[in-house]
């Protein structure tokens, strides 16, 4: 069966002059049209396509990019707003529903907003909504320390930013811990500090520990190398000057110019750190 609202791999099996359909096993010969990717068919072969719901509610197939998926968070772009509810753009020539039951609040015209996609179990439609936390937490699982784990920022709160961990669990990160620009809506990778006692996650986006120094230092060397031998940003820079060029905290920074000038590889100088020749 073919599964409503995410990528499939099905097979062609015969082409029409306004498409392809394809085999949905137990959800029937599925169209794939000419507009959507139906040219590039060819009988016998298999094709990755999206499946979703037409502007008739017929279940079609696309080659197009969606810009969500069923079960995943993403921020959309509000393009209308009617007595039906607020329509979304997700990148394919229907817009997707977002009820105003599944609205934490009203929505305008021309915002910009976070939320997951789900099949409606009444109507079997693709649908979005904003109420994240029913989705969140229901699964049960370990996260280890210093895992690298996927991330998607939500909002920005008094504490940090709220993040989706793994698409499954409720996580954050503190202001503290933040040494690069993030917005909302971004997709970026962290790292686990712990899972608290309410089952949501604690992350940090740098590389923790040896490894991390290990990579900056390297970074350190080749912008060095790649210029004139010189950088203006030392161990005695301010902090946000080290941010801007490295994305890192001061304190990383300098564990990394530490072990780069006891390897004798660079000079630290009041305005900045100098290559050494060998």
């Amino acid at each position: 069966m073919a599964d409503l609202g995410k990528w499939n791999s099905l097979e062609v099996l015969h082409l029409e002059d306004h498409g392809a359909y394809l085999d949905g096993n137990e959800s029937g010969d599925i169209l794939l049209p000419t507009y959507e990717g139906g040219r590039d068919a060819q009988v016998g072969s298999w094709m990755r396509v999206f499946i979703y719901n037409d502007s008739e509610d017929r279940i079609i197939a696309t080659t197009k990019e969606p810009k969500i998926i069923v079960g995943e968070a993403a921020a959309l772009k509000v393009v209308q707003v009617n007595q039906a509810g607020a329509f979304l753009d997700w990148g394919l020539s229907k817009d997707l529903m977002l009820p105003f039951g599944e609205q934490k609040r009203k929505v305008s015209q021309g915002v910009t907003i976070v939320v997951q996609a789900y099949v409606d179990e009444q109507s079997g439609r693709i649908a979005a909504t904003t109420k994240l936390g029913r989705f969140l937490g229901k699964e049960r699982r370990t996260f280890l320390e210093n895992e690298q784990v996927d991330i998607f920022v939500v909002r920005r709160s008094t504490n940090g930013y709220n993040i989706i961990v793994e698409g499954t669990h409720w996580g954050m990160i503190y202001h503290d811990q933040i040494f690069v620009p993030i917005s909302i809506g971004d997709r970026l990778k962290g790292y686990v500090v712990e899972l608290r006692e309410d089952d949501k996650v604690d992350i940090i986006l740098e590389k923790p520990g040896a490894e991390k120094v290990g990579t900056l230092a390297e970074q350190i060397m080749s912008r060095l190398e790649q210029g004139d031998g010189f950088i203006d940003v030392g161990d005695k820079s301010d902090a946000l000057a080290i941010q801007a060029m490295f994305g890192v905290s001061k304190k990383t920074y300098k564990k990394a110019l530490g072990q780069l000038y006891r390897e004798r590889k660079v000079l630290l100088e009041n305005g900045g750190v100098r290559l050494l020749k060998d």
